[in-house]
């Protein structure tokens, strides 16, 4: 406290000898960055589960708080695409409906399609409707809900006028596609990015990260000897990571391939994490592993569902099938048919989440809690599976991202889903589980958890191209039913911009300007990794100075005990 009170007193007096504007300056300057610091504290009460959070963290450890924080982000992310698709597509469409904007409908369709392509009645219910029809709707996305905006079909306006105001909303549309697809890809890389700096500065030898668990990896504030057992497994772990009816039948069929998919995707990680046993791999490694197996399991189920779809939808027998250019009489609007079976496999799989929370973790808790058995002790409280719960979430995200485009309002589900989801883990994680006895570093994880749903949003570009570029849009419904592609939007209101401005764009979009953007690209990719080798390289001289320092201070002490010993 003297030194700090002498360091404040010469900074003071320096402040003397400067003219009255850089006083000002310098003051105003540290006003400033105190309000900001202020500002940005209260702002962090108002983050979302904050003290949930942070009270998770305190009881199981840092690995599982950063998968509470993952669904926050996924949270986040869902409303702000929410939102986007909400004000792009969904509130014009709606206001246009009502007639507060000069609206048009769709324009007349493409000179090569007939009009037996154009016949679409999404309604067939007529008279009395039984309770149970709406509740079928409901879960199937079927019926009444596929009139409503929540599907593609409900989208047949082609513009909106206000004034002199034109708005285009099959260009909207695509476009509002292109750009929640690259907010999530922006979003996660800028995430995976500071992961991986943080990573790359922690990282440490085998021999420092040793040392480090041996003479500082113990908690003093540990008075607890449970939590003092539990302090000591983790060390163990963290040293083996370094060293090694008509009704129920209709219902049924159509969540026959959701069904199919869950079932898969819960016997598979069964499979992994029975087999990893006996494969001697580090901890750590075993959680990754285990996550990119089930990982690529979950997307090539979606995988298979959409390639069964697609070959329904192309598959043409007739004549005049093939003059749709995709199977019409089967799929008349073939988007909100898609629209409905994400919409199936999101309801399903938070309706799994939701039965084996309450059907296994509590029934598991009672008897292990209550019953004496021997088989039911050996079993004991279950652990918190970071991979399995993260794996569910990115299956949904993928879900979503696919969906969006068939289904725009699916975001808006996905963010209610997530939120329930986070207050069903996070009881069920205090009431049914024990805290971890392999811990998971927070920065590692959050890292490697972005990297796995970037994988994900990857593996969604493909069919959302697919659908976009290549398979004939609906002539029946939908904003694209004047164009053969949703993609054809694009060209055809280029069309309609000035003579130079074509000209700029084309020249954009040809061969001439790919190559030498592809190679200035790869260029400025060389120089970024090219950079982290050389940061690398000079965190690990600082680490090699910093041992050279204490090496030499050691010998210094050593002399200076020498020299004191003499008489």
């Amino acid at each position: 406290m003297a030194e700090k009170r002498r360091w404040r007193d010469c900074q003071q007096a320096d402040i003397k000898y400067l003219s009255e504007w850089k006083q000002w300056k310098r003051t105003s300057s540290k006003s400033l960055k105190k309000v900001l610091n202020e500002v940005k504290e209260l702002l962090s009460y108002l983050e979302l589960w904050r003290h949930d959070i942070h009270s998770i963290e305190g009881k199981f450890g840092a690995g599982i708080q950063s998968y509470f924080s993952f669904l926050r982000f996924l949270v986040l992310l869902n409303f702000i695409i929410f939102i986007l698709m909400f004000s792009v597509v969904t509130l014009p469409s709606i206001i246009s409906k009502y007639g507060l904007f000069n609206s048009s409908f769709a324009k007349i369709p493409p000179k090569n399609i007939e009009p037996h392509c154009t016949v679409y009645k999404p309604s067939d219910n007529k008279g009395l409707v039984y309770f149970y029809t709406y509740l079928q709707d409901l879960f199937s996305g079927t019926g009444f809900l596929k009139e409503t905006s929540l599907f593609y079909g409900y989208y047949t306006i082609d513009t909106a006028q206000l004034n002199i105001l034109r708005y285009n909303l099959p260009l909207a549309y695509l476009l509002a596609t292109f750009a929640y697809l690259g907010l999530s890809l922006l979003w996660i890389i800028k995430g995976s990015v500071e992961g991986f700096k943080q990573n790359l500065v922690r990282d440490e030898d085998q021999f420092q990260s040793y040392c480090n668990k041996v003479f500082a990896g113990w908690d003093f504030c540990i008075t607890d000897p449970n939590a003092a057992r539990l302090k000591h497994r983790s060390l163990q772990y963290e040293l083996q990571d370094i060293s090694n009816t008509n009704f129920q039948v209709n219902l049924l069929l159509q969540y026959l391939p959701s069904m199919v998919i869950t079932l898969a995707n819960f016997i598979a990680p069964q499979i992994f994490s029975f087999l990893i046993r006996f494969e001697d791999y580090s901890p750590a490694f075993e959680i990754r592993l285990t996550l990119m197996r089930c990982v690529f399991v979950r997307l090539a189920n979606i995988g298979v569902l959409l390639f069964s779809l697609w070959s329904q939808i192309s598959y043409c027998a007739t004549d005049e099938c093939k003059a749709c250019g995709y199977n019409y009489e089967l799929y008349p609007c073939w988007e909100s048919a898609v629209g409905q079976e994400m919409y199936k496999l999101m309801i399903f799989d938070f309706i799994i989440i939701l039965a084996v929370t309450l059907f296994v973790d509590f029934p598991r808790k009672f008897l292990v809690t209550h019953c004496s058995c021997k088989p039911v002790q050996w079993c004991g409280l279950q652990e918190f599976g970071i991979p399995d719960n993260v794996l569910e979430i990115v299956y949904g995200q993928t879900i979503c991202w696919i969906g969006t485009f068939f289904s725009p309002l699916l975001p808006a589900i996905a963010t209610i889903k997530y939120f329930i989801i986070f207050y069903i883990k996070k009881i069920s994680l205090i009431h049914t589980c024990k805290p971890a006895a392999r811990p998971v570093r927070a920065s590692s994880s959050n890292f490697f958890f972005l990297v796995v749903l970037l994988i994900g949003l990857v593996l969604a570009f493909i069919p959302l191209g697919i659908s976009i570029a290549h398979i004939p849009s609906s002539k029946a419904c939908g904003p694209f039913r004047s164009f053969n592609t949703s993609w054809a939007v694009v060209p055809d209101t280029i069309l309609g911009f000035p003579t130079g401005l074509q000209k700029v764009l084309h020249g954009i979009a040809s061969e001439a300007f790919a190559v030498p953007f592809f190679m200035v690209t790869c260029l400025i990719m060389f120089y970024f990794i090219a950079l982290a080798g050389a940061h690398k390289r000079v965190v690990e001289q600082l680490r090699e100075q910093l041992v050279m320092e204490s090496r030499d201070k050691q010998f210094l002490i050593r002399k200076i005990t020498e020299a004191q010993s003499r008489p």
